[in-house]
């Protein structure tokens, strides 16, 4: 008799870090989402260059935890695999969800979304599902999901977002072929307003990037 794979539902808790403090002062709240091998904790430090009484940043963590080499000491994180990944999908999203609830983001904040690398996929399908109202979607360095349609990003909260793809000059992992596609799902799922950011560097996170990317 052949195994048969079956399916339950059940209540699961995750964290989550945060970098300075949510006030009246706020003017900026980062939504990010790490990618592969990053722990939500340490994705944070790269945040520390921005001024801390404008920017209040909330990192997700990636629900997937495993060794990163034989030595079983530095643990990292991934979203999602190919293994299970509508269902997966589902489960990180409602993370996300009551994520963004509990935290009660003011109105007077500009909301700025950022996935990296792997985040990418999480960011993007997470403003395409709960169509939450933001002023940024930044896609660094990573792909776009080739289920997303134009559709998932028509609705009057986005209307006005600025979309920005951000891609290191020498990224190992994002050839001129592959620039050119995400461009192309860009321009088609946004209508045409994405914009290019690229910048001096590989597959990384810059500081001196992120600064810019504020404003």
């Amino acid at each position: 008799m052949e195994p048969k794979e079956k399916q339950i539902s059940y209540t699961t808790s995750n964290t989550y870090s945060t970098l300075n403090k949510l006030n009246k002062n706020t003017k900026n709240v980062w939504i990010v989402f790490h990618g592969i091998g990053f722990l939500s904790r340490y994705f944070l430090t790269y945040f520390k260059g921005l001024p801390k009484e404008d920017n209040y940043i909330i990192a997700p963590q990636a629900p997937a935890k495993y060794y990163l080499n034989k030595e079983y000491k530095h643990v990292g994180a991934s979203w999602l695999t190919k293994e299970n990944r509508i269902l997966e999908t589902k489960n990180i999203l409602s993370y996300m969800d009551n994520l963004y609830a509990l935290e009660k983001i003011p109105d007077h904040c500009q909301l700025i979304i950022l996935g990296f690398s792997q985040g990418v996929s999480i960011a993007t399908r997470w403003v395409a599902k709960s169509k939450i109202k933001f002023d940024q979607l930044i896609l660094y360095a990573g792909g776009i999901p080739e289920e997303l349609t134009p559709e998932d990003f028509i609705f009057p909260e986005s209307i006005n977002a600025k979309i920005k793809l951000v891609i290191g000059n020498k990224d190992e992992f994002i050839t001129a072929a592959r620039l050119k596609k995400e461009l192309e799902k860009a321009d088609t799922l946004f209508g045409g307003r994405a914009q290019l950011v690229k910048f001096e560097g590989g597959h990384e996170i810059k500081k001196e990037v992120l600064n810019n990317l504020a404003g």
